[in-house]
């Protein structure tokens, strides 16, 4: 690329800046000329066009809202003069794309451990699972207690997963809790499992356990504290001990890359977002869908402006609607609680260059390439389907990356231009969308997809990256995990008694 603007789509009537701009420089390629009117920061848009009020402003080829008053070319386009297009539920037609997606035989293998029904984890490691929030401190401890006493020889790492819920919960929430917590139990990434319960929570530990289905026992344990006579850390220590020395003897072993199933997040994007990094990664999910793997997309408030792109792609009629409802299902509870639906960006994405949601959106959706939608998936749901899915779960960073590791994704691919330093309870790669910010953060940055403004080819990038997650698949950590910033969050929409 290795240029100072880019117009996307020959249809756009805005250009992006890859570095500052400033009063009076000029902006010019084949057939515009154009001065820009104001200081114009990196990743930001500059007007080609006179345009009135009301006018569209095309990026993406495609609409990201309207001129709020009239505009000239050589304006800087932001929030401030840019509104979105977005009202409430709308009306969709089918017309779908027929773009072909060939299929691709490829030997390339990882390192992972193919669990007893057959699915492939990309970590060995023993989780606690509480059932209710009450049993925190406890969970917590026992992973401290096993952590110490066995240095995690032979296996991955310890982790309680800390959580608020599991009781005082009703309806849509409580069912919510149960789900993403069973999915949780069932992960592959574990080698063993132990699931504590208080015994009075509404999450009553024996239905929970029957909820998990035919699970491996020897693996996934129950311990409830209230029916412990005595110490329940020496309880839980007997069992932990179990697991560990079941989950120790586990062996990475040759896995096709059609066993990859990867999440695809952004979070604290910028201009370069759509431009860098979520094509990268739209570009890697084409690769893994191709090979026969899963890719996942989620954050359903940021595909609004952007969805009817996504509902084309339904490899049939029956995903189309699943589509719609997700969608408007998304848009019903922004209204249902009284606030509209095109209110985003952060203030760190408009900051970075982002001005509407539709502006958001269809940078957002770059991540998952061109592949056809194969499958739709409701939040808490488990995988069912190969190749690209789309996931129901908000854009907030830790509940969206959570319900992309408990639908069984192995590793989050997660895209910033600001930077972030979480993980959730998987592997969450952070792909920068800009050189600077990989310089700057080299702690949170596992991967630099600014090089592509830099110079680097796609193809060439491309390549690079898939080493990095066959790497991180195979036993590499990732920054979250050198840093422990590991945790997860459950959506909640209803009343806490």
């Amino acid at each position: 690329m290795n240029k100072s603007f880019i117009k996307i789509n020959a249809a756009d009537n805005v250009v992006v800046c890859l570095r500052p701009y400033s009063k009076g420089e000029v902006i010019e390629q084949d057939n515009y000329y154009v001065e820009v009117r104001q200081d114009t920061p990196a990743g930001h848009k500059v007007l080609l066009e006179n345009v009135k009020a009301g006018t569209d402003i095309i990026k993406y080829g495609y609409p990201i809202g309207h001129a709020q008053v009239d505009l000239q070319a050589g304006d800087w386009v932001n929030e401030y003069n840019l509104k979105t297009n977005l009202s409430g539920t709308l009306t969709y037609e089918y017309h779908p794309v027929n773009e072909s997606f060939s299929r691709i035989n490829d030997k390339r293998s990882f390192m992972g451990y193919v669990r007893s029904n057959g699915e492939v984890g990309v970590r060995n490691e023993i989780w606690i699972v509480p059932t209710v929030g009450c049993v925190n401190g406890i969970a917590e401890r026992l992973a401290a207690t096993l952590t110490k006493e066995t240095g995690c020889r032979g296996i991955d790492a310890v982790h309680a997963w800390h959580h608020n819920y599991g009781c005082s919960q009703l309806s849509g929430d409580h069912e919510n809790t149960r789900k993403i917590l069973r999915d949780i139990v069932l992960h592959p990434n574990a080698g063993g499992v132990l699931v504590i319960g208080l015994g009075c929570e509404n999450n009553q530990p024996d239905e929970f356990m029957q909820m998990l289905g035919d699970y491996d026992r020897d693996r996934v344990k129950l311990m409830v504290t209230q029916k412990i006579d005595g110490d329940e850390m020496e309880a839980g220590m007997a069992i932990l001990r179990q697991l560990y020395e079941r989950a120790s003897k586990d062996r990475r072993t040759p896995c096709p890359v059609s066993a990859l199933r990867v999440g695809l997040k952004c979070g604290g994007s910028d201009g370069f977002s759509g431009i860098t990094a979520n094509p990268l990664v739209g570009e890697f999910s084409d690769f893994v869908v191709a090979r026969g793997g899963t890719s996942i997309l989620t954050e359903v408030p940021e595909m609004f402006g952007a969805e009817t792109i996504l509902m084309n792609r339904c490899e049939n009629e029956a995903l189309f609607n699943q589509t719609v409802h997700l969608i408007n299902d998304f848009k019903e509870y922004f209204l249902s609680h009284g606030e509209p639906v095109g209110e985003n960006p952060s203030p760190g994405n408009k900051a970075g260059g982002i001005s509407t949601l539709e502006d958001k959106a269809l940078g957002c959706t770059q991540k998952c390439g061109r592949a056809p939608v194969s499958g739709v998936l409701m939040y808490g749901d488990r995988l069912q389907t190969h190749g690209l899915n789309l996931l129901s779960a908000p854009g907030n960073d830790l509940v969206a990356a959570t319900a992309l590791a408990a639908s069984g994704c192995q590793i989050v691919l997660f895209t910033t231009g600001r930077g972030t330093p979480f993980g959730t309870f998987i592997p969450t790669m952070k792909i920068s969308t800009n050189s600077d910010l990989f310089t700057r953060k080299p702690n949170w940055i596992d991967f630099n997809a600014g090089a592509l403004v830099d110079g680097t080819p796609m193809p060439e990038l491309l390549n690079q990256f898939v080493e990095k997650v066959i790497a991180i698949a195979s036993g590499e950590r990732t920054r979250n995990e050198e840093n422990g910033y590991r945790e997860i969050s459950i959506f909640k929409n209803g009343v806490t008694l």
